[in-house]
């Protein structure tokens, strides 16, 4: 086991290539291959521990998954798992422990569903509350709020629409957005869901509509408020599947393609895209990157400031739409030529980390001057980038999203990234592939 990585100073970046698969959509599309009618044979899919965890889970449900790496065929359950009681690890998931729960309190079975110590203090209680509200039965063994999480067959009774909070994490209505048709199939009315305050992170939630519509549930939205899921409803598999590549991942070479003057081409994800993330590349654009894109492409050549030739144009951006990808731009800010802020960042502070806490003390490592609030994180950037050894907080982000600072480290100075293994969560080659374009 790596315990750090020496990172050189990087003054160039240029070449091409193929991002692994989204995290998002992967494990959404091997919950909903499993939930519907018929096999799907899943191309493109991401191969690290978050769906890992996924398939082991599905397959322990009693899911035949026929495959390997990044192609799979899943045998759907028709909405019911063949096995009724189980203790599943879902490590440090969100995107598969939320929407699992969910399934499973409708499967009428009895579960146990746990991780590892930081899963234990991500928040999953508005998703409980929502799943209690029409009869499910889901209890905590620990802190009120948290997993681990028991379990029991429910008679689901559904007479209202379903409450969910929406300014915590999107991933809750996502898990009732497709665990519901389950309940769904057997009804002559239709079920709505019923948004409680803002919702956040809208585009994960359009990549779950999108889905759902593959797999032949499409459901009605008013505004991002009410949400109506047909009577009827049922998942049946669309044959054939293609996961598009992370639009998260592609956000730090197109930011390295600024830094080290490009060109600097991603493929598998481009204008087609259905990940919000993708936006990263309009905020690269504003800060003075030549970026280029095609259907499933991009690629950045270097940048342009004519005020300050050797730096980025500092920025105020609203992140809502980009949380994940917002990391890259918080380093972004380091090479800027003023103070640049993050606003509407507050689901960070219930990620892999505490990721605002995280970010403002890194950052500071290399000589920036931060501050931090409940939702925004305000730059302002060092003269010269310092050398530091930056802790990554078991956080795949925050390795990844650091690792562009090499390129602000002088002549025979270096950047360490402690814990560079923590990228297997999402991205196991990251560094590796890192070093092919990046010298």
């Amino acid at each position: 086991m790596v315990e750090s990585l020496r990172l050189p100073r990087l003054t160039r970046a240029r070449g091409e290539l193929r991002l692994p698969g989204s995290k998002s959509i992967s494990n959404r599309t091997l919950l909903l291959a499993a939930l519907a009618d018929g096999a799907t044979r899943i191309g493109g899919l991401l191969d690290s521990d978050d769906t890992r965890v996924m398939l082991a889970a599905l397959e322990r449900l009693g899911v035949e998954v026929a495959g390997a790496g990044e192609e799979r065929l899943v045998h759907g359950v028709r909405g019911s798992f063949p096995v009724k009681q189980a203790d599943l690890f879902m490590g440090n998931a969100g995107t598969a422990i939320r929407p699992l729960t969910a399934a499973l309190a409708m499967n009428g079975g009895r579960y146990r569903v746990s991780g590892v110590p930081r899963m234990h203090e991500r928040p999953i209680g508005d998703l409980v509350d929502g799943l209690r509200a029409v009869g499910a039965r889901v209890a905590y063994e620990g802190r009120e709020g948290y997993p681990p999480l028991a379990i029991d067959a429910a008679e689901i009774r559904i007479d209202r629409a379903v409450p969910v909070r929406g300014d915590v994490s999107s991933q809750f209505l996502t898990a009732l957005l497709m665990a519901l048709p389950l309940v769904a199939g057997r009804r002559d009315a239709p079920i709505e869901i019923e948004v409680i305050g803002e919702l956040i992170s809208r585009p994960y939630v359009e990549i779950t509509l999108n889905l759902m519509q593959r797999f032949g549930v499409t459901v009605e939205r008013d505004q991002w408020r009410r949400f109506r899921i047909p009577a009827g409803a049922r998942y049946a598999s669309p044959g054939a599947i293609a996961v598009e590549g992370d639009a998260s991942s592609a956000s730090y070479f197109l930011a390295a393609g600024a830094l080290g003057g490009g060109p600097l081409r991603v493929t598998g994800v481009g204008l087609d895209s259905i990940q919000g993330d993708v936006r990263f590349a309009d905020a690269l654009s504003r800060m003075g990157a030549n970026v280029m894109a095609g259907a499933d492409w991009i690629e950045v050549r270097g940048f342009t400031n004519e005020a300050h030739p050797d730096r980025l144009i500092a920025f105020d951006a609203d992140c809502n739409h980009i949380p994940d990808a917002a990391m890259t731009l918080a380093v972004l800010a380091l090479f800027a030529d003023g103070p640049s802020t993050l606003r509407n960042i507050a689901s960070w502070r219930v990620k892999e980390t505490d990721r605002i806490a995280a970010m403002a003390t890194e950052l500071a490592k290399l000589g920036a001057t931060v501050t931090a609030g409940a939702d925004f994180l305000r730059v302002e950037p060092p003269a010269q980038v310092l050398p530091a050894a930056i802790d990554t907080y078991d956080d795949h982000r925050m390795a990844m999203s650091f690792s562009l600072a090499a390129f602000g480290m002088a002549d025979g100075q270096h950047l360490t990234i402690n814990d560079p293994q923590c990228v297997a969560k999402t991205y196991p080659d990251y560094f590796s592939d890192f070093g092919r374009v990046c010298t």
